[in-house]
Order: C-alpha cells, then sequence, then structure tokens
C-alpha cells in the first residue's frame, strides 16, 4: 500500500491538561520536536511564538474541560488555523496512554489529513454565547428564589399565590414586598394591588392572605426576596454585554448601519429589555422570527452557536446531522438493525427541540404536522422531525438570504384526502364492506 500523502507539513498538535501542555511539531528543517510547556498565560505566549518562528499554519488540540480555550483563543490571534478534535474520533489505537502519545498521534492524523474539526464559532460569538449562558445561570437562580418564596408563603399558610396566575407579576410582587415589610393585616395589603385586574374575587384573595405571620418566617422571606432582587439585576447588567456585543457584530458586518428602534411593547418576565428582533434582522439578514416555532429568544441562543457562515457545512444534511437530528441507522449484513441513540448538549439544538415542543397547540401547517406525527409515532419522535424540519428552513433561510416563503410547507390537502380515503376503504374492506362516494 502507498504511504498516506502530506497534506500539512507544518502543523503542530497539542495535548492539553490543567498545568501541562505537550506539543509535538514540525520545525523548519521537517524534524518532528516535542516540548513540553506550564499552562501559564507566559509560558502560552511563548508556545505560540515557537510555533509561528518554526512557521506552524496549523494547530490541533483536543477538547478538554474549559482547559482548551485559552490556548485556542492565543494561537487563534498568532494567524494559526486552530483544530478541536472530539477524543472519541481520534483515540482508538491500541497503546499507552500518555501525554506525548496522544500530542504525537495528534500531529500524525493532522499531517496527514486525517482530523475532523470541530465546529467553533468566531471570538464575539463565543463571547455572546458566554454571555447568555452566564445570563440564563442567574435567570435559574431568580427562578429558585421565587419558589423558596413560594414555599415560606406556604408555611405561613398565606395562600394568594394559588389564586393570581403569576407570582412574579405585578400584583404578585407587591404583595410579597409588603409581607417582607412587616404588614400583616389583610385589608392593607389588599389595597396595595389592583384587585379589578384579577380573576379572583376580593373575597377570596383577603381570606388567602390570612395567614401566620411569625417574624422568622417574614426575616426568611425578606432575606430570600433580597436574592430574587440581586439575581433580577444581574440579569440586567449581563443584557447590557449582550447587547454590546450584538452591536459590534452588527458593525463586522460592514454594511448600512441598521437602525434600532426602542422596544414598545412591555418587557414580560425573563425578556430582554432592548429590541432583540431588530438586532437579529441586522446579524442574519432575514427575519426568522416568522418561522412558525422560532422565536427571537431560541433565535438568539443558536446564532451564539453556529454564527452566520453556513457554509461551513456543505449541506443542510450535514448541519442537522452536526446538530444530532437526522437519523444515525445501523446497518449490519444490509439491513437496518436499529438506531444509534446520542446525548447531545448542543445549545442550538436544545433550542431548535424547544421550538419544536412549542407547537403542539399552534394551528399552522407546522402545529399541525407535529400533532399528526404525535399521534402516530409519539411526542419525542415528533419533536425530533419538526426540529429537523426547523433546522433545515433556517439554514437555507441564512444561507441564501431568502425571506421566508409559508407556501412551501403548506400540506397538500388532495393528497391529504387520497390517503384518507384509501385508509377508509382498507379498514372497510378488512369487516367486508365498501366504501362509495355520497351523490
Amino acid at each position: 500500500m502507498e504511504r498516506f500523502e502530506l497534506l500539512n507539513p507544518h502543523s503542530a498538535g497539542i495535548d492539553i491538561g490543567s498545568m501541562l501542555m505537550v506539543v509535538s511539531y514540525t520545525d523548519r528543517e521537517g524534524m518532528i520536536n516535542l516540548r513540553e510547556f506550564d499552562s501559564f498565560t507566559s509560558s502560552l505566549y511563548e508556545l505560540a511564538e515557537l510555533l509561528q518562528k518554526e512557521g506552524i499554519e496549523k494547530v490541533v488540540m483536543e477538547a478538554t474541560g474549559p482547559y482548551w480555550e485559552s490556548l485556542y483563543n492565543i494561537l487563534e490571534k498568532h494567524g494559526m488555523e486552530m483544530f478541536l478534535v472530539n477524543p472519541s474520533h481520534y483515540r482508538n489505537v491500541s497503546a499507552q496512554k500518555t501525554d506525548i502519545n496522544d500530542a504525537q498521534w495528534l500531529h500524525q492524523l493532522l499531517a496527514h489529513g486525517l482530523i475532523r474539526n470541530s465546529h467553533i464559532a468566531p471570538e464575539l460569538y463565543r463571547e455572546l454565547r458566554q454571555y447568555l449562558h452566564e445570563r440564563e445561570i442567574y435567570q435559574n437562580y431568580k427562578s429558585d428564589s421565587l419558589n423558596r418564596m413560594q414555599k415560606t408563603l406556604t408555611l405561613m399558610n398565606i395562600k394568594f399565590q394559588h389564586l393570581i396566575s403569576d407570582v412574579e407579576g405585578v400584583a404578585g410582587m407587591k404583595l410579597l414586598r409588603a409581607i417582607s415589610s412587616g404588614i400583616c393585616d389583610g385589608q392593607t395589603l389588599l389595597a396595595r394591588i389592583d384587585v379589578t385586574k384579577l380573576k379572583a374575587s376580593p373575597e377570596d384573595l383577603l381570606s388567602s392572605l390570612q395567614g401566620e405571620y411569625k417574624q422568622h418566617y417574614i426575616h426568611i422571606l425578606s432575606i430570600t426576596l433580597k436574592s430574587y432582587d440581586f439575581f433580577k439585576e444581574q440579569m440586567q447588567v449581563y443584557e447590557s454585554h449582550i447587547e454590546h456585543t450584538l452591536k459590534e457584530l452588527l458593525a463586522c458586518k460592514g454594511e448600512a448601519p441598521t437602525v434600532i428602534q426602542q422596544k414598545t411593547k412591555k418587557v414580560r418576565k425573563n425578556q430582554y429589555s432592548f429590541n432583540l428582533k431588530d438586532y437579529l434582522l441586522g446579524i442574519l439578514g432575514v427575519d426568522l422570527t416568522e418561522v412558525e416555532g422560532l422565536d427571537e429568544i431560541g433565535l438568539l441562543t443558536i446564532l451564539a452557536v453556529t454564527g452566520t457562515n453556513m457554509k461551513k457545512w456543505p449541506t443542510a444534511e450535514h448541519f442537522v446531522s452536526w446538530l444530532n437530528l437526522s437519523p444515525r441507522p445501523k446497518i449490519s449484513g444490509g439491513k437496518i438493525i436499529g438506531y444509534e441513540r446520542r446525548n447531545n448538549n448542543n445549545p442550538a439544538t436544545q433550542a431548535f427541540r424547544l421550538a419544536a415542543h412549542c407547537l403542539w397547540q399552534s394551528k399552522g401547517p407546522m402545529g399541525q404536522q407535529y400533532r399528526r406525527l404525535a399521534s402516530t409515532k409519539g411526542s419525542k419522535k415528533a419533536i425530533k422531525a419538526i426540529a429537523r424540519k426547523l433546522a433545515v428552513i433556517f439554514y437555507h433561510m441564512v444561507l441564501n438570504k431568502q425571506a421566508f416563503d409559508a407556501t412551501r410547507i403548506q400540506p397538500d390537502i388532495e393528497q391529504q384526502k387520497a390517503r384518507k380515503i384509501a385508509r377508509l376503504q382498507k379498514d372497510a374492506a378488512k369487516l367486508g364492506m365498501i366504501v362509495q362516494k355520497a351523490a
């Protein structure tokens, strides 16, 4: 057999560790060298300058926890093409696992073009993704604080949280703040809210505010309310950073500046206080909120992961496969013996699946298809199938900058009618009967 052709002679492989980096690289004379560096910032810059001095063009490393990110950013700044690989894609050689062996094996695979790069969005999108992740953490903390306040109200035998639709709304928060300030009288508490805007009667609300107003419960409620306010304030701080990053992404497009209108609608809980739709329209170049199921928050999550360069995936099939939304059949002996199940923590995948799940009450064509699939295949398969369809629509709209055409997903009424007639005739034939068309 012929030897594998050397496709990337100026390459390097790095084994990433928490405190140790082992690099295997080819110098300018064509000799393979091994070096060890610690993980301090000065050493990482020394490593980058060494590879740059030796003319290294491509560097491969393993995705090891968060340890790869610092070195990845530094090498990327030095103008090298970075390859980040999944450990399960290359660890299939029978040998003793050491840091040196891993670095050499990665280097050899990259040199012969046998490595598959992971998708890593540009730096600004990575910053946006980190801001979104941190904001979501504080959002979960805020929800946890709200749950603990409701538990405290239950211990006090106060029941108004069961009579209003949203404790986090205007009326609910006014009552929580009044109780935490030490007000115990039901009439005084009820006078602080607009009873006419609530479905519950004033008598029921007054009865629900009668409880055991013990001092230690009020102290716990007050402290938890301060935590709630802190987490909400932190979410606002991250929103300002997210908006600033979106402005930078708009500026990088090099087109005419997009006018961002002020948000006129009332900001509901966990929503963004700025006009997110205009930012998405300016960055993506097309209004994806017209697609049934896709909302602004979900699109922002997808954008932070995928970016806008859809050419990284040759086809829509490659894109949905990367999202783990396509079937993976296991074939043996020319027959499909099952389908591979893979866990996926990709935030973009979760956003598409959540968008598909929200269509179960939609009256549009996507909602009809979801309910039809759910009735025959089950909700899990229906969610995955609709999420795949949404991902394909997203891919083509962003790639081609085409507006959403709802007519392309409209169901064929005549075809559906023919299928129903065929099914009825088949069932009738089993019972020895004939279905005839009414005159």
